[in-house]
Parts: C-alpha cells; sequence; structure tokens
C-alpha cells in the first residue's frame, strides 16, 4: 500500500525532493561518553569545548518548534551527561518537541525511570548489541550488558511500556534477533534494529563486522516476518532488491527528512554522514537551523531527482535507491554506484576493484579519550508505541493512503 498526498502525489516522491522540516532529526548533545565501543558511530568520548550552549540549544528547540518538527532523537556520546540535560528536555517538551534519547542506560536509576514513565513526550532507547552478556560485552565493553538490563529493569518496575532496544546488526548477532525480539517482548519494550554502517569509529571494524550475505538474505527473511513488530527506519532499504520492500522508509533519506545537529551546532545531511562532504552548516550562522535545513546548496543537491547512475540499469533499483549514501563514501565507492552490501554482488565487485592506491575517506573528529582503548574484538566462531515520538519516520503525521 503506498502512502499518497492531496493530489495523488506519491510520498516517497515528496520525500526525494524534500520537506520543509525534518521528520527524523538527531541532535548530538555531546560527545561525551563513559564507554568506547568499537562501533561508535561519532567515534565519542571527549567532550568538545565548543558546545552548544543551553541558551543556544534552547534557541534551536525554539526553531524546531516554528518549523513544526514533532520529535527529536537526541544522542551522543552520553546524553545524560550533559548537566543541562534534563532542563533540555524539559524544555523541548514544553515547547511541542516530543524527544526520544539514546542512552547506555548507565544513569537510568529507579528516580529517573519513575520520571520517564510520568511523561507522554519523552522515549528512551537503550543500546544493548549482544542478547548475551559474551556477544555484546565484546563490542561495547565488559559490563554494558549488565548496566543495559538493569536499566531496563528500572523501567519496566516503572511501568514504561513501550521504550526501545536498540541493536545494530552486525556478524556476531545476526543469529540473536529471535532473542532480541523476546527481550523486549519480557520488558514490553519494542526492538529497534539499526544498520551498522562503516561510521567513526565503525569504520575501523566494518569489513569484520557486517553482516555476510547469507546473514543478510536470513534477516532480510525474519524482518518480512516480524517487520511490523520492529523499528527499522531507513535502514535497511537496500534489502528490497531481494524482492519485497520492508516496512519504513525505503530510501536514504539524508538531506530530504533526515538530518543531524553535532554537539558544536554543524549540521550534516545523516548521523552516518559526518564527513565536510555533507557538511550544510552550522545553527550558529545567521538564520539558523531552519536557514541550513531550507536554503543549502547540499541539501538543494541531494533533493534534486537522482538517476541512479551505474545502478540505474538494474532492474532492482526503485526497490533498492542504490543504497546507503555513508556506507558506499566511507568505504571508497562512487555516490552513483552500488551499495557495498549490494545483494546482487555489486557491492562486493566494486569493493575488490578499489584503486588501492587511493586513500578511503575517513570520519571527521576522532573524540576517543586518550588512552582509553576502544574495546578490541576478538575473533568469534560463531557467526508502533503510541507515544508522540515513536520512532517510525511518519509518526505524527495525517496521511491518506491508497
Amino acid at each position: 500500500m503506498t502512502a499518497v498526498m492531496p493530489g495523488g502525489v506519491r510520498l516517497i516522491d515528496q520525500f526525494e525532493r524534500g520537506l520543509d522540516a525534518p521528520i527524523c532529526l538527531t541532535w548530538e548533545l555531546t560527545y561525551a561518553c563513559n564507554l568506547a565501543c568499537a562501533h561508535c558511530l561519532s567515534s565519542s568520548g571527549r567532550r568538545d569545548p565548543g558546545e552548544l550552549t543551553t541558551a543556544e540549544c534552547e534557541a534551536v528547540i525554539d526553531e524546531l518548534e516554528a518549523m513544526q518538527v514533532f520529535y527529536v532523537n537526541i544522542g551522543g556520546g552520553e546524553p545524560t551527561v550533559r548537566r543541562d540535560f534534563w532542563h533540555l528536555v524539559d524544555y523541548a517538551t514544553a515547547h511541542h518537541v516530543g524527544v526520544k534519547f539514546s542512552t547506555n542506560g548507565s544513569r537510568i536509576t529507579p528516580a529517573v525511570a519513575a520520571r520517564l514513565a510520568a511523561s507522554d513526550y519523552v522515549d528512551v532507547q537503550i543500546s544493548l548489541d549482544g542478547a548475551t552478556a559474551e556477544v555484546n560485552d565484546a563490542l561495547r565493553g565488559e559490563g554494558t550488558y549488565a548496566t543495559a538490563l538493569a536499566a531496563m529493569d528500572h523501567l519496566a518496575a516503572a511501568g514504561f511500556e513501550g521504550f526501545k532496544l536498540s541493536v545494530v546488526v552486525t556478524r556476531e548477532n545476526a543469529a540473536q534477533l529471535d532473542d532480541f525480539l523476546a527481550l523486549a517482548d519480557r520488558y514490553r519494550a519494542q526492538l529497534r534494529l539499526t544498520r551498522l554502517r562503516p561510521s567513526g569509529r565503525g569504520a575501523d571494524v566494518w569489513d569484520r563486522l557486517h553482516p555476510t550475505a547469507d546473514q543478510q538474505r536470513a534477516l532480510h527473511a525474519w524482518l518480512l516476518r516480524h517487520g511490523e513488530r520492529v523499528l527499522t527506519g531507513d535502514s535497511f532499504f537496500h534489502l528490497g532488491a531481494y524482492g519485497e520492500s520492508l516496512p519504513g522508509l525505503n530510501l536514504c533519506g539524508a538531506g530530504r527528512v533526515v538530518c543531524l545537529i553535532d554537539p558544536v551546532g554543524d549540521v550534516y545531511a545523516c548521523p552516518f554522514a559526518i564527513h565536510d562532504r555533507f557538511r550544510a552548516g552550522n545553527v550558529r550562522a545567521e538564520g539558523g537551523f531552519t536557514s541550513v535545513w531550507r536554503e543549502s546548496s547540499l541539501f538543494a543537491e541531494l533533493r534534486r531527482p537522482d538517476g541512479g547512475g551505474a545502478c540505474s540499469s538494474c532492474g532492482h533499483f526503485d526497490a533498492c535507491r542504490g543504497g546507503c549514501m555513508a556506507a558506499k563514501f566511507f568505504t571508497g565507492l562512487p555516490l552513483d554506484g552500488p551499495d557495498p552490501e549490494c545483494v546482487l554482488g555489486h557491492g562486493a565487485a566494486s569493493l575488490a576493484d578499489r584503486d588501492p592506491e587511493r586513500a578511503t575517506p575517513r570520519p571527521s573528529g576522532d573524540h576517543s579519550v586518550p588512552g582509553r582503548v576502544p574495546v578490541r574484538l576478538a575473533p568469534r566462531s560463531r557467526p508502533v508505541t503510541d507515544r508522540a515520538c515513536a520512532d517510525h519516520p511518519l509518526a505524527g503525521a495525517d496521511l491518506a493512503t491508497a
């Protein structure tokens, strides 16, 4: 069933041309973090001294309210370490901007859980990358599995139903999808799966951790069976080339309906594309975030019709749309070429044909704490809520369908 707008325009076509305001806005409030996860998309660890001040954050929220942005995804780093975090959450919800924040759970105490359960406009997602401590802690650090489950225990005890269990699908946990879903059900939470991109520190482990071709096919089949119960956003639209599209946003929304504000106010087309090539502007400049979103030359470029490049002759292009921009860029592939995880194998062939003398682009800014070594992975043998800030990209929209 294809969603349409008044006048018969397909919603996906409208999305490709961009909207007056983003419907999936991620805001990293800080790069400070008490962990050093091997795949951290923003290489977090140290706080940047140029972080937006409380007043500057409030001004951004005022803009979001005026633009009628109905919720914002707050991340980091670990956003709860900012001293003004709860103030900013309260300020946002008081200005009709719902908040969903991502956390490793280390600061979700019983009192915090009770506070979260009392709000209809604040949602939380707990990051967990293994259904067992063995798998999770190899990626996120010793003790992080127990910490995440303790946070979920507190949320459940407070009566918070529908919080998110957020999982990055990797080669190590791809066989645990049923276990993740059972864990989410146990806590009356909702499972959210995200694709591993070669972004931030993830660029250093992507070759070893991204799912194999067999795992991707199994993932596609699993999502077809369970997708209505699982949130994916725009993570796995490249799998549509298997022949059936998945629930969610089946296109790259970068600069069209998706963007990122980083801790110092830089605006990027996508949370996974933190690089000067995809920097659209800064909220501290004249016109603020509104001007960046509506007038930046980068976003205008991304919103122009895409001919498909090398993928245009493929019969599956309408399904996969050429795949993920960030995944291509950070593996050294052309943006108009196939996704590195193209299910037909074209991406693998392109990776093999890369010029060994040409440097692969590196994500901008390493905020890792000096002396704190990111988690080192040892080789292993085995391979919609009713809350206002629901994760579905169309949450809150009033749409007709046909």
